[in-house]
Protein backbone atom coordinates (compact mmCIF):
# COMPACT_ATOMS: atom_id res chain seq x y z
CA UNK A 1 0.00 0.00 0.00
CA UNK A 2 1.27 3.43 -1.12
CA UNK A 3 1.58 5.39 2.19
CA UNK A 4 2.47 8.67 0.62
CA UNK A 5 -0.61 10.04 -0.51
CA UNK A 6 -1.93 9.44 3.25
CA UNK A 7 1.52 10.68 4.66
CA UNK A 8 0.46 14.45 2.51
CA UNK A 9 -3.01 14.84 3.60
CA UNK A 10 -1.90 14.54 7.49
CA UNK A 11 0.53 16.95 6.86
CA UNK A 12 -1.55 19.73 4.96
CA UNK A 13 -4.48 18.78 7.71
CA UNK A 14 -1.74 20.13 10.76
CA UNK A 15 -0.56 23.21 8.80
CA UNK A 16 -4.12 23.55 8.42
CA UNK A 17 -4.81 23.14 12.28
CA UNK A 18 -1.50 25.04 13.46
CA UNK A 19 -2.97 27.95 10.87
CA UNK A 20 -5.84 27.86 12.10
CA UNK A 21 -4.34 27.80 15.94
CA UNK A 22 -2.16 30.85 15.21
CA UNK A 23 -5.49 32.78 14.18
CA UNK A 24 -7.60 32.47 17.22
CA UNK A 25 -5.37 31.94 19.66
CA UNK A 26 -5.51 34.08 23.06
CA UNK A 27 -3.50 37.30 22.23
CA UNK A 28 -1.63 39.17 25.19
CA UNK A 29 -2.88 42.07 26.50
CA UNK A 30 -0.44 44.52 26.20
CA UNK A 31 -2.12 47.61 27.97
CA UNK A 32 -2.53 49.81 24.92
CA UNK A 33 -5.07 50.18 22.84
CA UNK A 34 -3.97 51.08 19.56
CA UNK A 35 -7.05 53.24 17.71
CA UNK A 36 -7.13 55.27 13.78
CA UNK A 37 -8.43 58.47 13.92
CA UNK A 38 -8.96 61.63 11.90
CA UNK A 39 -8.38 65.29 12.55
CA UNK A 40 -11.68 66.69 13.38
CA UNK A 41 -11.88 70.95 13.12
CA UNK A 42 -15.12 72.62 14.64
CA UNK A 43 -16.07 75.23 12.23
CA UNK A 44 -18.18 78.60 12.39
CA UNK A 45 -20.13 80.29 9.59
CA UNK A 46 -19.58 84.07 10.09
CA UNK A 47 -22.85 85.82 9.72
CA UNK A 48 -24.47 89.51 10.43
CA UNK A 49 -27.55 89.81 12.66
CA UNK A 50 -28.75 92.79 10.46
CA UNK A 51 -29.60 93.12 6.40
CA UNK A 52 -27.00 95.43 4.73
CA UNK A 53 -24.42 96.02 1.87
CA UNK A 54 -20.70 94.34 2.72
CA UNK A 55 -18.77 97.29 2.90
CA UNK A 56 -16.14 95.27 4.12
CA UNK A 57 -14.03 92.58 4.22
CA UNK A 58 -10.98 92.44 6.41
CA UNK A 59 -9.27 89.03 6.01
CA UNK A 60 -7.97 86.64 3.43
CA UNK A 61 -8.49 82.70 3.19
CA UNK A 62 -5.92 81.32 5.43
CA UNK A 63 -5.25 84.48 7.77
CA UNK A 64 -5.08 83.71 11.74
CA UNK A 65 -7.72 85.93 13.42
CA UNK A 66 -8.00 86.42 16.98
CA UNK A 67 -11.34 86.50 19.24
CA UNK A 68 -13.27 89.87 19.17
CA UNK A 69 -11.08 91.03 16.15
CA UNK A 70 -13.31 92.84 13.26
CA UNK A 71 -13.67 90.45 10.13
CA UNK A 72 -16.25 92.80 8.11
CA UNK A 73 -18.26 95.56 8.28
CA UNK A 74 -21.64 96.92 6.20
CA UNK A 75 -22.44 100.32 5.03
CA UNK A 76 -24.07 101.36 7.90
CA UNK A 77 -25.66 104.75 6.82
CA UNK A 78 -29.10 103.66 7.13
CA UNK A 79 -28.46 102.50 10.68
CA UNK A 80 -26.76 105.33 11.66
CA UNK A 81 -30.01 107.88 10.28
CA UNK A 82 -31.82 105.22 12.35
CA UNK A 83 -30.31 105.82 15.48
CA UNK A 84 -31.32 109.69 15.21
CA UNK A 85 -34.35 109.92 13.92
CA UNK A 86 -34.29 107.50 17.51
CA UNK A 87 -32.48 110.17 19.39
CA UNK A 88 -34.90 113.09 18.20
CA UNK A 89 -38.44 110.99 19.20
CA UNK A 90 -36.81 110.15 22.60
CA UNK A 91 -35.76 114.17 23.39
CA UNK A 92 -39.20 114.84 22.42
CA UNK A 93 -40.86 112.76 24.78
CA UNK A 94 -38.66 113.39 27.36
CA UNK A 95 -39.25 117.02 26.91
CA UNK A 96 -43.39 116.36 27.17
CA UNK A 97 -42.43 113.89 30.23
CA UNK A 98 -40.85 117.24 32.42
CA UNK A 99 -43.09 119.27 31.07
CA UNK A 100 -46.29 117.51 32.93
CA UNK A 101 -43.93 116.50 35.69
CA UNK A 102 -43.31 120.38 36.10
CA UNK A 103 -46.40 121.79 36.16
CA UNK A 104 -47.50 124.59 35.22
CA UNK A 105 -45.44 127.77 35.59
CA UNK A 106 -45.76 130.70 37.61
CA UNK A 107 -46.75 132.97 35.21
CA UNK A 108 -49.66 130.50 33.99
CA UNK A 109 -50.56 130.12 37.63
CA UNK A 110 -50.31 134.01 37.70
CA UNK A 111 -52.55 134.91 34.62
CA UNK A 112 -55.15 132.09 35.96
CA UNK A 113 -55.50 134.10 39.13
CA UNK A 114 -56.02 137.14 37.44
CA UNK A 115 -58.57 135.72 35.10
CA UNK A 116 -60.42 134.71 38.19
CA UNK A 117 -60.06 138.22 39.59
CA UNK A 118 -61.32 139.96 36.88
CA UNK A 119 -64.54 137.14 36.87
CA UNK A 120 -65.35 137.99 40.30
CA UNK A 121 -64.84 141.85 39.98
CA UNK A 122 -67.43 141.65 37.26
CA UNK A 123 -70.00 139.41 39.33
CA UNK A 124 -69.36 142.03 41.96
CA UNK A 125 -70.84 145.22 39.67
CA UNK A 126 -73.29 142.11 38.23
CA UNK A 127 -74.66 141.29 41.32
CA UNK A 128 -75.10 145.28 42.62
CA UNK A 129 -76.90 145.83 39.54
CA UNK A 130 -79.53 143.69 39.79
CA UNK A 131 -79.70 144.45 43.76
CA UNK A 132 -80.48 148.12 42.84
CA UNK A 133 -83.06 147.27 40.05
CA UNK A 134 -84.98 144.76 42.07
CA UNK A 135 -85.18 147.18 44.68
CA UNK A 136 -87.16 149.49 42.26
CA UNK A 137 -90.57 149.03 41.87
CA UNK A 138 -91.86 147.01 38.77
CA UNK A 139 -94.55 149.47 37.44
CA UNK A 140 -93.70 149.55 33.43
CA UNK A 141 -92.45 146.77 30.90
CA UNK A 142 -89.24 148.54 30.48
CA UNK A 143 -88.42 148.42 34.43
CA UNK A 144 -89.75 144.24 33.92
CA UNK A 145 -87.00 144.10 31.05
CA UNK A 146 -84.29 145.54 32.81
CA UNK A 147 -84.48 143.68 35.94
CA UNK A 148 -84.81 140.45 33.57
CA UNK A 149 -81.55 141.85 32.28
CA UNK A 150 -79.82 142.27 35.38
CA UNK A 151 -80.64 138.90 36.64
CA UNK A 152 -79.51 137.39 33.51
CA UNK A 153 -76.21 139.03 33.42
CA UNK A 154 -75.41 138.41 37.51
CA UNK A 155 -75.85 134.38 36.46
CA UNK A 156 -73.55 134.74 33.40
CA UNK A 157 -71.10 136.93 36.53
CA UNK A 158 -71.67 134.17 38.34
CA UNK A 159 -70.97 131.17 35.90
CA UNK A 160 -67.60 132.98 34.25
CA UNK A 161 -66.20 133.06 37.86
CA UNK A 162 -66.97 129.31 38.93
CA UNK A 163 -65.04 128.81 35.50
CA UNK A 164 -61.83 131.11 36.46
CA UNK A 165 -62.08 129.42 40.05
CA UNK A 166 -61.90 126.03 38.91
CA UNK A 167 -59.11 126.81 35.92
CA UNK A 168 -56.86 128.61 38.78
CA UNK A 169 -57.76 125.05 40.74
CA UNK A 170 -56.68 123.19 37.83
CA UNK A 171 -53.22 125.39 36.96
CA UNK A 172 -52.20 124.99 40.50
CA UNK A 173 -52.52 121.34 40.95
CA UNK A 174 -50.54 120.40 37.90
CA UNK A 175 -51.53 117.99 34.98
CA UNK A 176 -53.50 114.87 35.88
CA UNK A 177 -50.74 111.44 37.24
CA UNK A 178 -52.89 109.60 34.48
CA UNK A 179 -51.29 111.85 31.55
CA UNK A 180 -48.07 111.76 33.29
CA UNK A 181 -47.97 107.88 33.14
CA UNK A 182 -48.67 107.62 29.68
CA UNK A 183 -46.12 109.84 28.93
CA UNK A 184 -43.66 107.64 31.37
CA UNK A 185 -44.23 105.35 28.90
CA UNK A 186 -43.91 106.64 26.04
CA UNK A 187 -40.02 107.82 26.82
CA UNK A 188 -39.61 104.13 27.96
CA UNK A 189 -41.04 103.05 24.54
CA UNK A 190 -38.90 105.57 22.74
CA UNK A 191 -35.80 104.60 25.11
CA UNK A 192 -36.03 100.58 23.79
CA UNK A 193 -36.53 102.01 20.16
CA UNK A 194 -33.35 103.90 20.71
CA UNK A 195 -31.71 100.94 22.12
CA UNK A 196 -32.78 98.89 19.36
CA UNK A 197 -31.48 100.82 16.60
CA UNK A 198 -27.81 100.85 18.36
CA UNK A 199 -27.86 97.20 18.67
CA UNK A 200 -28.21 97.44 14.87
CA UNK A 201 -26.16 99.70 14.27
CA UNK A 202 -23.15 97.90 16.47
CA UNK A 203 -24.60 94.52 15.06
CA UNK A 204 -23.16 95.98 11.64
CA UNK A 205 -19.64 94.97 12.68
CA UNK A 206 -19.11 91.38 12.53
CA UNK A 207 -16.05 89.90 15.35
CA UNK A 208 -14.53 86.66 15.38
CA UNK A 209 -15.97 84.56 18.30
CA UNK A 210 -13.02 82.72 18.63
CA UNK A 211 -9.59 82.52 17.96
CA UNK A 212 -9.00 80.54 14.21
CA UNK A 213 -8.12 80.56 10.84
CA UNK A 214 -10.43 82.23 7.72
CA UNK A 215 -11.43 78.99 5.79
CA UNK A 216 -13.60 80.64 2.48
CA UNK A 217 -14.54 84.43 2.06
CA UNK A 218 -18.34 83.43 1.13
CA UNK A 219 -18.96 87.22 0.36
CA UNK A 220 -17.46 89.78 -1.55
CA UNK A 221 -17.40 93.84 -0.76
CA UNK A 222 -20.54 95.35 -2.47
CA UNK A 223 -22.94 92.34 -2.07
CA UNK A 224 -26.07 92.34 0.14
CA UNK A 225 -26.58 90.21 2.83
CA UNK A 226 -29.29 88.95 4.78
CA UNK A 227 -29.15 87.78 8.43
CA UNK A 228 -28.03 84.97 8.84
CA UNK A 229 -26.11 84.98 5.55
CA UNK A 230 -22.62 83.12 5.79
CA UNK A 231 -19.84 85.53 4.66
CA UNK A 232 -16.76 83.85 5.78
CA UNK A 233 -16.22 80.31 7.38
CA UNK A 234 -13.64 80.30 10.38
CA UNK A 235 -12.20 77.40 11.39
CA UNK A 236 -11.83 77.32 15.32
CA UNK A 237 -8.16 77.30 16.89
CA UNK A 238 -9.68 75.60 20.28
CA UNK A 239 -10.90 73.04 20.75
CA UNK A 240 -9.24 70.62 18.79
CA UNK A 241 -10.10 66.76 18.49
CA UNK A 242 -9.42 63.65 16.85
CA UNK A 243 -12.43 61.97 15.98
CA UNK A 244 -11.96 57.76 16.13
CA UNK A 245 -13.73 54.34 16.39
CA UNK A 246 -13.15 51.74 18.79
CA UNK A 247 -14.53 48.14 18.26
CA UNK A 248 -17.56 46.54 20.54
CA UNK A 249 -15.09 43.60 22.17
CA UNK A 250 -12.62 47.28 23.11
CA UNK A 251 -15.30 49.42 24.23
CA UNK A 252 -14.89 48.20 27.97
CA UNK A 253 -11.22 49.19 27.97
CA UNK A 254 -12.32 52.91 27.40
CA UNK A 255 -13.32 56.02 29.59
CA UNK A 256 -14.07 58.98 29.58
CA UNK A 257 -11.07 61.19 30.85
CA UNK A 258 -8.26 58.56 29.61
CA UNK A 259 -5.16 60.06 28.34
CA UNK A 260 -4.50 59.25 24.86
CA UNK A 261 -1.05 59.60 22.61
CA UNK A 262 -1.80 60.93 19.18
CA UNK A 263 0.77 60.08 16.78
CA UNK A 264 0.94 61.98 13.34
CA UNK A 265 2.16 60.11 10.07
CA UNK A 266 4.76 62.72 10.07
CA UNK A 267 6.15 61.54 13.59
CA UNK A 268 4.77 64.29 15.48
CA UNK A 269 2.88 63.34 18.79
CA UNK A 270 0.47 65.31 20.83
CA UNK A 271 -1.57 64.67 24.00
CA UNK A 272 -5.19 64.83 24.46
CA UNK A 273 -7.89 62.82 26.78
CA UNK A 274 -11.09 60.68 25.88
CA UNK A 275 -13.86 63.13 25.85
CA UNK A 276 -17.18 61.43 24.69
CA UNK A 277 -18.01 58.29 23.90
CA UNK A 278 -21.26 57.50 21.72
CA UNK A 279 -23.54 55.35 23.36
CA UNK A 280 -24.79 54.07 20.07
CA UNK A 281 -23.39 51.74 16.94
CA UNK A 282 -22.51 53.79 13.87
CA UNK A 283 -24.97 51.29 11.85
CA UNK A 284 -28.30 50.02 13.05
CA UNK A 285 -28.15 46.33 13.37
CA UNK A 286 -29.76 43.59 12.56
CA UNK A 287 -32.70 41.80 14.68
CA UNK A 288 -30.26 38.72 15.19
CA UNK A 289 -26.77 38.98 14.88
CA UNK A 290 -24.22 36.00 15.15
CA UNK A 291 -21.40 36.36 17.77
CA UNK A 292 -19.04 37.34 14.25
CA UNK A 293 -21.40 39.91 13.52
CA UNK A 294 -21.69 41.37 17.04
CA UNK A 295 -17.81 41.78 16.72
CA UNK A 296 -18.08 44.31 14.25
CA UNK A 297 -19.82 47.11 15.70
CA UNK A 298 -17.72 50.15 16.30
CA UNK A 299 -18.81 52.98 18.60
CA UNK A 300 -17.43 57.25 18.09
CA UNK A 301 -15.04 58.63 20.08
CA UNK A 302 -14.23 62.05 20.38
CA UNK A 303 -10.47 62.83 21.60
CA UNK A 304 -9.99 66.31 22.91
CA UNK A 305 -6.22 67.61 21.84
CA UNK A 306 -4.15 69.00 24.45
CA UNK A 307 -1.36 70.39 22.40
CA UNK A 308 -2.74 71.18 19.21
CA UNK A 309 -0.75 73.28 16.83
CA UNK A 310 -1.28 74.57 13.53
CA UNK A 311 0.68 70.76 12.30
CA UNK A 312 -3.16 69.28 12.71
CA UNK A 313 -5.41 69.91 9.87
CA UNK A 314 -9.09 68.97 8.99
CA UNK A 315 -9.29 65.38 8.15
CA UNK A 316 -5.74 64.78 8.67
CA UNK A 317 -5.09 60.82 9.51
CA UNK A 318 -3.52 60.05 12.96
CA UNK A 319 -3.02 56.72 15.37
CA UNK A 320 -4.19 56.81 18.95
CA UNK A 321 -2.54 55.02 21.81
CA UNK A 322 -4.55 54.67 25.15
CA UNK A 323 -3.44 53.21 28.18
CA UNK A 324 -6.03 50.51 29.02
CA UNK A 325 -4.09 49.95 32.26
CA UNK A 326 -4.57 53.18 34.03
CA UNK A 327 -7.51 53.49 36.46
Amino acid sequence: MNRKPVIAVAVLAGLAGGGWWLSHRPVADTGVLTLSGNVDVRQVDLSFRVEGRLAKLLVEEGDRVTTGQVVAELDDGYLKDAVRVAESRLAAQEAQLAKLEAGNRPQEIAQAKAELEKAEAALTNARATYDRRSALPVDSTISRQALDDARNVLRQAEASASRARQALDLSRQGFREEDITIARAQVDGERATLDLMRRRLADAVLNAPSDGVVMTRVREPGSMTLPGSTVATLALSSPMQVRAWVAEPDLGKVQPGMAADIVTDGGRSYHGQVGFISPVAEFTPKSVETRELRTSLVYRLRIVVSDPDESLRQGMPVTLHLNTAQK
